[in-house]
């Protein structure tokens, strides 16, 4: 695949993102424009591995077919490398732009070399896709008289949506908030995923046949009964949206939000107004501290910095980890290694430092008599996790952002149903068949196995769809 070559003449350059300085004055994406020679080299580095480990499970979990698409970009031909991605992947330009690539942890000349931007390829092969026209609606060809309901319109949903619409089915997909998208659109903020990408996807699925129904609380205005009653089958794909709190003195009381309901509102309130109904938590000249680290407390950073805050602090709770893979994180595993992402190096370019504070936890939150959030008092602790007596501090902070993962789906939805529940208090569901333990009734991706990626989430809905496909027709030929 490739330059049989490339590998070793050519070494590994990713594609820039804007200018720190420059990106942090709006909420346009952080991405530069693609180079297609940049690319075309980078593309050369492919190597024929003989196994490519970066469609395998530790690598792409919707298995995209890397090695093919990345020869043909190499070569040119990149409407072939567009029809390739597509085979796998429903939305490539969502997790061209949102996805941690595990493939390139799992890419076979990461052993010995930096790995291939697979990343940075996928994203330009379906943007070129969209720049050329080659991306247009193909709604089926017959339809079979059957119909669904997807709850959820994340990507899991819209996956699930795709598939089993190219089956023939009528599909309807129900949404609680005011747009479609779920975490694509409120949940990831714009700088890492114009909502102008989501909406153009959207559009294409309605010209398809896909019907969305926006404000539609299924479990509260929405009859979740009723909607199994008229439907020969129903998914749940709400994710897992009930977030990890944070149960310390003083925890009640303004200044201390939830990630997801600080960027939630910020975009909301962007789309709609571009800021000015002012419906948004505003950092600006705020000591703000992010409490969490992963991709959704980096966007906490992004878009507080995009505020104005006066200072950024993120705390995380396990050591700083290390610059190269440890012995018990090889190959192909994801490396768990130090990374400076967008927002980290934003805060740098501003106030000269990483953010990050590793090794630490949180004890109180302070208050005044009127219960004003003062700051937060803490102590470091050990590789074990055991405070170390003598290293107590308080902080400053206005604002305070608890980005500390997910649980588990929230439960309203089921009060009615009964459905079984794991011990975590996911949605019980065979993860061959989907099928939870109420007949036409399926889940998928975050509600039904945990807090994952996009990219699972995508792998998720699709399998799912294959399988009430198999249900519902006998058979089927969905991949």
């Amino acid at each position: 695949m490739g330059k049989p070559t490339g590998f070793k003449e050519f070494d590994r350059e990713t594609e820039p993102y804007r200018d720190a300085h420059e990106r942090l004055v709006d909420f346009k994406e952080i991405y530069t424009p693609h180079n297609n020679e940049h690319l075309t080299t980078q593309g050369a580095r492919c190597m024929d591995c003989g196994v490519p480990f970066c469609q395998s499970d530790d690598g792409c979990p919707i298995h995209n077919l890397i090695p093919e698409w990345n020869d043909l970009v190499y070569r040119g031909r990149w409407r072939d490398a567009l029809d390739r991605l597509h085979k796998t992947n429903n939305f490539p330009e969502f997790t061209g732009r949102v996805c941690p690539a595990p493939c390139e942890g799992s890419c076979v000349l990461g052993i010995t070399n930096p790995p291939v931007t697979i990343k940075n390829i996928e994203n330009s092969i379906i943007d070129r896709g969209f720049a050329e026209g080659w991306v247009e609606a193909q709604p089926p060809e017959k339809r079979t008289g059957k119909s669904v309901a997807v709850v959820g319109s994340g990507p899991s949903g819209l996956a699930a949506a795709a598939q089993l619409n190219r089956a023939g089915h009528k599909v309807t997909v129900y949404e609680r908030a005011d747009r479609i998208g779920g975490l694509l659109m409120y949940g990831i903020p714009n700088m890492k995923l114009d909502k102008q990408v989501v909406e153009r996807r959207i559009g294409l699925m309605r010209d398809e046949g896909i019907e969305f129904q926006v404000n539609a609380d299924v479990g509260n205005n929405v009859d979740i009964q009723q909607l199994i009653d008229d439907n020969d089958a129903l998914l749940l794909a709400i994710g897992a949206t009930e977030a990890r709190d944070l149960p310390i003195p003083n925890r009640e009381g303004p200044g201390v939000h939830m990630a997801m309901e600080f960027l939630t509102l910020n975009t909301k309130s962007l789309l709609d107004s571009n800021h000015e109904d002012g419906n948004y938590i505003s950092a600006k000249d705020k000591d703000v501290i992010v409490i969490g680290g992963g991709d959704t407390g980096t966007d906490c950073i992004g878009t507080s910095m995009r505020h104005g805050c006066k200072s950024l602090v993120n705390f995380e709770l396990l050591p700083k980890p290390p610059a190269e893979r440890a012995p018990n994180n090889p190959w192909p595993l994801y490396p768990r290694i130090y990374r400076v992402d967008y927002g980290h190096a934003e805060v740098a370019a501003k106030f000269g430092e990483d953010p990050r504070v590793y090794s630490i936890m949180s004890q109180e939150f302070v208050r005044d008599a009127d219960g004003k959030l003062l700051g937060i008092k803490t102590i470091d602790v050990n590789d074990k996790l055991e405070p170390i007596p003598g290293t107590e501090k308080t902080w400053n902070a206005d604002l305070i952002f608890l980005s500390m993962g997910f649980l588990r789906p929230e439960h309203y939805i089921n009060d009615s149903l009964g459905l079984d529940l794991d011990e975590r208090g996911n949605f019980s569901a065979d993860k061959a068949s989907f099928r939870t333990s109420l007949e036409k009734v399926y889940a998928a991706a975050d509600c039904r196995r945990g807090q994952d990626l996009v990219v699972r989430a995508i792998n998720e809905g699709r399998e799912a769809a294959r399988e009430i496909d198999r249900d519902l027709m006998g058979s089927t030929q969905l991949p």
